[in-house]
Formats: structure tokens, sequence, C-alpha cells
């Protein structure tokens, strides 16, 4: 494991804090004359999802969170809770609760892998902190109301309807039975996928 002197304690690094797994979003190493030198960061935990404020003085370390990224097969949710396994042995399953995975949960396909975050506590217990997906997915769009000539109230989008059950804002051309490239970070959707 990792020690990292108050200074390295930046953005995209995961580090431990109070017991937990924090993601750093934001780091700023502020100097003033009378004092020394701090590092005001803003972490997230990768368990609750909270955001809070922290700072570390010069004679702070954080501990690197041991993060091993290990690719999961989706099955199936059902009132919460996600189920997935081992693409390699599909017997060896295990859910998430969708507390846990916030948005990411909107983009999730049956039979589609993804990447799952797995902590190691200090106990060596394994814990599934979190999936990230893949930046852009491909998805069918399952409804698309008809584009009505002339309204352009809603500045030309109207809310479809994708084969997970996500609904989202997409452009008029849209049709029900095309596929459509959506950013998963942000749920925008990105362009229709080429036939």
């Amino acid at each position: 494991m990792a020690t990292l002197e108050y200074s390295a304690i930046r953005e995209k690094k995961v580090i431990i804090h109070d017991d937990e797994p924090c993601e750093v979003i934001e780091s700023h190493v502020a100097r003033t004359q009378q004092r020394k030198p701090q590092n005001q960061v803003k972490l997230k935990s990768l368990i609750s999802g909270k955001v809070f404020p922290a700072t570390y003085h010069v004679s702070d370390k954080a501990d690197e969170a041991e993060i091993e990224k290990r690719d999961v097969k989706f099955l199936y949710s059902n009132k919460g809770e996600y189920w997935f396994c081992d693409p390699e042995d599909p017997k060896n399953r295990f859910k998430l609760n969708g507390d846990l995975l916030g948005n990411t949960a909107k983009f999730l396909k049956a039979n589609e892998n993804v990447t799952a975050l797995v902590w190691t506590t200090d106990d060596d217990e394994e814990k599934t902190i979190g999936l990230t997906l893949p930046i852009k997915m491909e998805f069918k769009v399952k409804e698309a109301p008809p584009a009505v000539r002339g309204d352009t109230s809603k500045g030309g989008n109207k809310v479809i309807t994708l084969e997970n059950g996500t609904t989202i804002n997409a452009p008029m051309f849209i049709n029900e039975g095309d596929t459509v490239i959506i950013n998963t970070e942000n749920g925008d959707y990105v362009e229709r996928a080429s036939k």
C-alpha cells in the first residue's frame, strides 16, 4: 500500500480516510505567509457516496486505497438489488444495493460485462464499492414518440425509452428501433449509432 505525502493527495487518487476508501475530487495546496502549507481537499466516500471537505497538513500522510478492478457480468435487478456474477464462473453470484450504484444503475444491461471496483480492507475482507461503465454505451430505443411537426417548444428534443427502461432526452429524429450512443457519466445522448 502506497503512502502519499500531503501534497500528493490529488484528484483521481483513492485514499483511506476514517477507515473507508475516498476518491479525491478536488485538491488545492494553499501556502499562506504565516502558516505552513496545507492541502484542502474534497473527498467522496466510495461507500456512502457522501462528499465532504478535509484538510491535510505538511506532517499528514494518507494511505492509498488498494482498489482492484474486476470484470463482472450484470444479470438482473429486483426491488433495488442488482445481481452480478463472475463471467468465468456464473455460480459465483453477488448482489449490490441500488444506493451504492447511484446513477450507474440506469445504464446496466443484462448479460453485459462491467468493471467492479473491489476494495480490500485491512482485515483482508473484499468489498465491492462501486462499478465503472464504459463512458459510451449503445442502447436500442424501445419507445420514441413520433416527432410532431412544428413542435419546437422542447428545443427539438423528446423523451425516449431505452431497452433497459431508462428514459433520456434525444433529438426529434430518433425513432423506435434505432440504436443510440449514450454518455454514461452524464446520461446525455451522444449520437445515433451507424447501422
